[in-house]
């Protein structure tokens, strides 16, 4: 299936804002609300429902042995008619 993305934005921010973001996407899935991506003039609105599929990912890219690229990514993923997904088990993040 090929991928269209929507929105995409890629910037260096303090882990203050970052956690500022993710906190602002916390509430608005909490309370059942639609999240809206904004950047400039490009704009997403996404309504996940009450249960999606939510993905963690750590990676590392680069030359095995030598300095790469660390990263964690979350994701959060649904059917657009809203199928539920299964439930993988019980994810801990400290």
């Amino acid at each position: 299936m090929p991928e269209e993305v929507l929105f995409e934005s890629e910037s260096r921010r303090s882990r203050e804002e970052i956690a500022s973001y993710l906190r602002t996407v916390a509430d608005s899935l909490e309370s059942g609300n639609a999240i809206t991506l904004t950047r400039g003039e490009q704009s997403v609105t996404m309504d996940p429902p009450a249960r999606p599929t939510f993905e963690v990912k750590a990676e590392r890219e680069g030359p095995a042995g030598g300095p790469g690229e660390l990263s964690v990514e979350f994701e959060i993923e649904w059917d657009e008619d809203n199928a539920g997904g299964d439930d993988g088990g019980d994810l801990e993040i400290e």
